[in-house]
């Protein structure tokens, strides 16, 4: 685990940058996930009608003008070929600085109103529990009128959820415009954290049970992997909230009442998950603590039983040493039951002493 990390962090610090002084808007991929080939899938829907589609990002259609009760979401899945995403925004009027912003993949969840739409940025988080790794991607959405277009880094579909509620033809989502599939899609990222919350909060009671049976140095490790998960969701999930207020009190045109309605629990699941993910690095201090307590504990016991070894047998080794001497004159040596009066003498005495360790509770 701790060499998965090690690597991770020398990744990172191998990712690309924009060069020093270039001008702002100019795209560069910051990622290091690359597939090998950009997909698109395309979804449109209205009242009654749904038409899904997956394609190559080379065959994007073009899409007709916006209508009433129509809704478009182009679902982009790979952000390494930047000319291609350069193309698709300026095929849809996507800001150059919001188009920065998705080839860079380590913003911090934010939204930016621009005169033709809404961007926004959110991060999606996967747990894988064999490794104890926690594994983020940013998640780009931009809000246009009757338009949604989402980016995503990797091929795996963060959207499933909601693209069954569009092929079940159920819901609400359908009688909706843009701005509420847009909010549809950013709770579906949400309710993914209560997920990994779980699968976390499965490994802290399997660590309890193993730090009160047999701590190791490997649970340590575990635990240090796991204050480093939930401090990377506690930085994610902080302007997680914000972006959640900011959806809820925009005045922007795109954003219908109705939809910012719905805003504020999405506000409220994510001040949820951020109490959790406080409780659960709290939990993971005290499991520190008590690992720290049952490693003390079990070097007490050790040395409670050697030390009650040492004390039995300092007598013992005064007795043996004290006969052992080449004295001419020791009137016990020239008793007949010499031999065995000291045997029951140190038997005695051994008995004497657990004795009174057990009374005193000492053993």
């Amino acid at each position: 685990m701790r060499v998965t990390n090690a690597i991770t962090t020398r990744a990172e610090r191998l990712l690309k940058r924009k060069a020093a002084g270039a001008p702002p808007g100019e795209l560069v991929y910051t990622g290091r996930k690359e597939m090998d080939e950009v997909l698109i899938h395309y979804t449109r829907y209205g009242n009654e009608c749904i038409q899904t589609t997956s394609t190559h990002i080379d065959d994007i259609p073009e899409l007709d003008p916006p209508q009433a009760g129509r809704v478009d979401w182009l679902d982009i899945r790979g952000l390494h070929r930047e000319e291609v995403i350069e193309e698709l925004g300026k095929r849809h009027g996507i800001h150059p600085l919001a188009m920065e912003d998705i080839l860079d993949v380590r913003q911090r969840p934010k939204l930016e109103e621009y005169p033709n739409g809404i961007f926004i940025i959110i991060r999606a988080f996967q747990f894988d529990t064999s490794r104890r790794d926690l594994l983020t991607e940013q998640v780009s959405l931009y809000l246009k009128d009757n338009l949604v277009i989402s980016f995503q880094e990797d091929a795996g579909d963060l959207f499933a959820g909601v693209r069954q509620r569009l092929e079940r033809g159920s819901g609400r989502i359908l009688k909706r415009g843009a701005d509420y599939l847009a909010y549809a899609l950013i709770d579906n990222v949400v309710d993914h954290y209560f997920k990994i919350l779980d699968q976390v909060e499965d490994i802290l009671d399997q660590l309890e049970t193993q730090i009160l049976s047999n701590p190791s140095p490997e649970t340590k490790g575990e635990i240090h992997e796991l204050r480093l998960s939930t401090l990377t969701l506690r930085k994610s999930l902080s302007p997680m909230r914000e972006v959640a207020s900011a959806i809820g009190d925009t005045d922007h045109s795109l954003i219908t009442e109705e939809t910012q309605t719905f805003s504020r629990d999405l506000r409220d699941h994510t001040i949820q998950v951020l109490d959790l993910v406080e409780t659960y690095r709290d939990i993971l201090n005290g499991l520190y603590d008590l690992y720290v307590s049952e490693i003390s504990f079990k070097m007490n016991q050790v040395m409670q039983t050697l030390t009650v070894m040492s004390v039995i047998f300092i007598p013992l080794s005064f007795l043996v040493g004290l006969y052992g001497m080449n004295w001419k004159y020791m009137p016990e040596l020239g008793w007949r039951y010499g031999y065995f009066a000291l045997w029951t003498f140190m038997v005695l005495l051994v008995a004497g002493l657990l004795w009174w360790f057990r009374r005193k509770r000492w053993i």
